[in-house]
């Protein structure tokens, strides 16, 4: 907990709490690593100043101050914090908070509700937030590592501003460092390398540089200082080969993308051995081949996003280093599988045909007519049942009449693809004849 919401404990207690507890900073303003968010114009110091608070989604990684902030934020807003866990907490414990929230209100006062891990609660568990961030009950902040879009109701999203933390970059994890040696009132005991290996191994998390500055402090004896040697070997981690939240983490992801999309598996194994090596999250590696796989193979090879998805499942399942493995089969399926962006481009193609014409109706045929009032205006009139039909193909038309057919999709004469055209030249020649 902050210390603007703790009270005051005697010096031998404060010293006990670990580095990074005893660091949170005590308002908005000393919050490092996100100024786009706290700093003088950020999107928070400006809600602040306008009075009112919406309900958000704080996505970003670990250790980059998401519980801080929404803890200062409650203070400076002056609303009750309330602080659950999507891992410990069930349906009994949302209705207990939600009933002290409601309590609270009646009496004036409204509460700002932190759900940490939010992405793990179930799509029935995520809309039992809408009724209460709708009426005003509570100010929802929840904070999630995964990107929203993915794992969050589109209706829970539609009711939130989602912002985004970003890593600690070098700067702010120096500083950081900076406020740990002013409050133990010693340096760090390592020299300018060392030090900087020991920024690179915390990786963008502000906690984590502060409990390895804290393992420093422990192991070093009287004017001991370490090199980058005695460093890994203290605290037996080493520095990323690249920065995951900088450029070396984005060059090597588009080098294994282009590897594969240009069928070369002993540069894809290249990359991909990199990366592991570099310490990436195999599981994020895994979510990027499932994005090749649909992206650049498609249904050229359908088996591409299943073996895919299995590989993600085995690493899940045995972690590293075994599951490694199973990462670098997918790897060389999808480099060695035939090539298609058609239904990657066709998905694009829909899309903007759906903005643009979003509001036209389907054809009348095609609806359903379960009222005697929709079968009078035509609903249902003339569908033909394409099982019925020769072929099981009828023909008809699914379109909006207002939009006339249009063509996204259209496979290569490669892999699997080169079948599913045969049979769409063959159902296009059908309804020409058909619809003569």
């Amino acid at each position: 907990m902050s210390d603007l919401f703790s009270p005051v404990e005697p010096p031998e207690m404060a010293s006990a709490r670990p580095l990074a507890d005893r660091l949170r900073p005590r308002t908005l303003a000393e919050v490092t690593g996100q100024e786009h968010l706290t700093g003088a114009d950020g999107a928070l110091t400006r809600m602040i100043a306008s009075g009112s608070l919406g309900s958000m989604i704080f996505w970003g990684p670990p250790g980059t101050g998401k519980t801080t902030v929404a803890r200062l934020l409650s203070g400076e807003a002056g609303l009750a914090f309330e602080q659950i866990s999507a891992i410990f907490s069930g349906v009994a414990d949302l209705k207990k908070v939600f009933e002290s929230a409601r309590a609270r209100r009646m009496s004036g006062r409204q509460t700002l509700l932190f759900v940490d891990e939010i992405h793990r609660f179930n799509r029935a568990q995520q809309d039992s937030f809408l009724p209460v961030m709708e009426d005003g009950t509570v100010i929802l902040v929840g904070a999630t590592t995964e990107n929203p879009s993915f794992e969050l109701n589109a209706a829970l999203l539609s009711r939130a501003r989602v912002l985004t933390f970003k890593p600690h970059d070098e700067t702010s994890l120096e500083e950081l460092l900076t406020r740990a040696e002013q409050a133990e009132g010693k340096p760090l005991p390592l020299d300018a390398d060392a030090r900087g290996s020991l920024i690179r191994m915390a990786d963008g998390d502000g906690r984590a540089v502060l409990t390895l500055a804290e393992e420093v402090w422990r192991a070093a004896r009287q004017d001991e200082v370490f090199d980058t040697e005695a460093l890994r070997e203290i605290v037996q981690r080493r520095a990323p080969v690249y920065d995951k939240g900088q450029d070396g983490h984005y060059n090597l992801i588009s080098a294994l993308h282009k590897s594969v999309r240009g069928s070369d598996p002993d540069a894809a194994l290249y990359y991909l051995c990199r990366m592991f090596d570099a310490g990436e999250d195999p599981l994020y590696i895994g979510r990027r081949l499932v994005r090749m796989a649909v992206e650049d193979i498609g249904l050229a090879d359908p088996q591409a996003l299943v073996i895919c998805n299995a590989a993600k499942d085995a690493y899940d399942y045995l972690g590293s280093p075994e599951g490694e493995l199973a990462l670098a089969q997918a790897c060389v399926y999808v480099a060695t599988a035939p090539k298609s962006n058609a239904l990657y481009t066709a998905y694009k193609g829909a899309m903007r045909a759906a903005k643009e014409n979003g509001s036209l109706l389907p054809p009348k045929h095609i609806l359903n007519a379960p009222t005697k009032l929709m079968k009078g205006e035509g609903y249902g009139d003339g569908y033909r049942y394409d099982h019925d039909e020769p072929d099981a193909f009828s023909g008809q038309d699914y379109f909006p009449e207002k939009m006339g057919r249009k063509t996204f999709y259209d496979p290569p004469e490669r892999g699997f693809e080169r079948d599913i055209r045969k049979r769409l030249e063959w159902w296009a020649k059908l309804r020409r004849e058909r619809n003569s």
